[in-house]
Formats: C-alpha cells, sequence, structure tokens
C-alpha cells in the first residue's frame, strides 16, 4: 500500500496590494479613469451540431447538458484568453508536473485545442491527443498534435498505462460522474506518470474587506454554486480536489494555490496584467458564459432575471473599487512510484 503524501504550495499567498493610482479617486467606479481601456477581437472556427439560445451557440451532440458553457466563436476567444491568463498566473508554465520527455500526453475537455497545441509544440517528441465534445479546434496543427470528439464520463477506449501526463482544467461545471472519470484516468495513466486537474475556484475574497454580501459577483458565484450543486457538479477547491485524487488512489499529491485578481487594480506588474486581461475577459461573456444556461435551464429563471445577474457581476468586476479574487487550484498527482 502506497503512503499517500500531500503537499500545498501558494505561489502568490501574500496580500495583494492595490494600486494607489486606482485608489486615487473612489469616486469614480470605471477603471477608465484610472487609464486602463480593454478591446477584443473574435475568433472564427465551426461546430457541425449545437443549439442556439440566449443568444449564445451551445454544444448539443451529446445532449444538451452534457456541456452548459457555449461553444460560439465569442467563446473561443475567451477560452484562449484565459490559456494566456493561466500562462502568466504560472509563470508561465502549461503545467507544474515535472515532465521528463514524456511520449504520449491526453487534454482532457481541450476546448479549443490551444493548451494541447502549446504541449506539442513544446514536447515535440510526444504524441498529444486533445478531446472535447465540441469539434472546435483548428485544422492547422502540429504534426504531433491530433483532436478527437469524445464524451470523458463515457468508459474510455484507450489502453491501460496508455499516457504519461493526464492535462485537464476548469472540467467541474461539466462532469457528473467524476468517480468513473477518475476511474478512467488512473487506469491510463502509467505507473509514475502525472496527472494534473487544474480548476478554478468559485469562492471570492479580498485582502482589504472591499467585498461586500451585497456585490453583484458575489451574488452571481452564489446563484452559479446553488444551479451546479443541483446537477451534482459542485465547483471544486483545494480539499476536494485533493480528496478526489487520493480517493482515485493517487500518491505524492502538490497542490498549488495561485491567486487570480478581476481588474487592474493590483500594484504588482505582473498581478496587473493578469487582472487586466481578466477584465477583458468580463467584457468578452464571461458572466453570461458560466451563467445564462444554468441559470434558466437548472434555476428556471426568465431570461430577463438571469441575464441582469450577469450585467450586475460584471459591472462589479469593473468597479475598480472592489478589489476581488478567486484562487486557481493545480494539484499535480503521481499515480505510483515507478
Amino acid at each position: 500500500m502506497e503512503k499517500h503524501t500531500t503537499t500545498e504550495h501558494d505561489l502568490n499567498e501574500e496580500e495583494i496590494e492595490v494600486d494607489p493610482a486606482v485608489l486615487a479617486n473612489t469616486l469614480d467606479e470605471d477603471y477608465d479613469s484610472a487609464g486602463y481601456a480593454t478591446t477584443t477581437e473574435s475568433l472564427s472556427s465551426s461546430i457541425n451540431e449545437y443549439i442556439f439560445e440566449n443568444g449564445r451557440r451551445y454544444h448539443s451532440y451529446f445532449g444538451v447538458d452534457k456541456n452548459l458553457m457555449p461553444t460560439d466563436e465569442k467563446e473561443q476567444d475567451r477560452l484562449d484568453l484565459h490559456h494566456e491568463i493561466m500562462l502568466r498566473l504560472l509563470d508561465g508554465k502549461i503545467t507544474l508536473a515535472p515532465l521528463d520527455h514524456p511520449q504520449k500526453i491526453l487534454d482532457l475537455g481541450t476546448g479549443t485545442g490551444i493548451w494541447a497545441i502549446d504541449a506539442a509544440d513544446n514536447y515535440p517528441e510526444a504524441t498529444v491527443i486533445g478531446t472535447d465534445l465540441s469539434p472546435i479546434q483548428p485544422g492547422w496543427v502540429p504534426p504531433n498534435c491530433k483532436f478527437e470528439v469524445d464524451d470523458a464520463e463515457q468508459n474510455w477506449t484507450y489502453p491501460a498505462d496508455s499516457f504519461d501526463f493526464i492535462h485537464s482544467r476548469n472540467l467541474a461545471q461539466a462532469i457528473s460522474d467524476w468517480d468513473n472519470v477518475m476511474k478512467e484516468i488512473y487506469r491510463c495513466t502509467k505507473p509514475g506518470g502525472y496527472v494534473e486537474l487544474a480548476e478554478l475556484g468559485a469562492d471570492l475574497f479580498s485582502d482589504d474587506n472591499t467585498l461586500q454580501d451585497d456585490n453583484g459577483f458575489k451574488i452571481y458565484l452564489q446563484y452559479l454554486n446553488k444551479a451546479l450543486v443541483m446537477m451534482k457538479r459542485p465547483q471544486m477547491n483545494a480539499d476536494s480536489l485533493r480528496a478526489r485524487l487520493e480517493d482515485a488512489g493517487f500518491v505524492d499529491i502538490n497542490v498549488t494555490n495561485v491567486k487570480q485578481p478581476y481588474g487592474p487594480w493590483a500594484k504588482d506588474r505582473r498581478m496587473k496584467n493578469v487582472g487586466a486581461m481578466v477584465l477583458l475577459m468580463n467584457d468578452s461573456g464571461l458572466m453570461e458564459a458560466y451563467g445564462m444556461a444554468a441559470f434558466t435551464r437548472v434555476l428556471g429563471m426568465e431570461q430577463d432575471e438571469a441575464l441582469k445577474i450577469c450585467k450586475d457581476a460584471q459591472a462589479a468586476i469593473r468597479n475598480k473599487n472592489f478589489h476581488m479574487y478567486t484562487y486557481l487550484f493545480v494539484p499535480t498527482p503521481l499515480t505510483s512510484n515507478p
């Protein structure tokens, strides 16, 4: 029996100091008053089967409730932007796993495929497979990268011990049967191989007490968590991720916690840049992407009510007087000692 060990690391656990320029005039709420402006562009891609709802396009091939996130070009743009945000949060690394010349890598819920493409470029000796419910990935990819349409909750067709590394991020809102998913991940990872399941938490924090109970973003997250619990898809945190990995049989679990600020309010230059990118992601449909289907389909809200909650959350993030962040949790375990 392997002895289970866990450790926890924080890349930026210290309080995030607020930029004095942001504090200069609290009567102004918009970041434009502090000299920040953002623009966005759309990406183009194709999808084979979908439904149109709440002004957005959603997956339908494996069932309309398999994934509550949109799959349209606006969402693809947001996913690619969040990939860049996560690279900056992890100091430019696509993974925290100490990989040594991996030969085969699997990316679950690959989305636009941007992480898988980066992995293929970083590990040219490896075959990288990205799977997703929807075929929204590009056709022009590195020769060692390929994409497959698949449902991770079904039994996998890969042989046991197939992969040196299995990666996923932000899948909590799309998975109901985690027991089977974890069983398949464990079965298909080679002894001594690594698994990294990164999840952005949905608990909101502030280091300077600028987060109040009537904050629109806080209210939004309360509704979102309620909907996901009803679907048996609760949001993750460090403890639940660690427990899920341990229950599946993984050992040597290292958990890294990273703060993701909402808005460019931080004094630190790297965190300010991250916050600015998150603000851009907020303006490109972040709240509607996570909230509209959950609020209307699961909680039974009318479209106007759901949209107001999303807009109030968006406005709270744009308010430079609210200095909020959530945590990105990155647990990296070994399957077993080689």
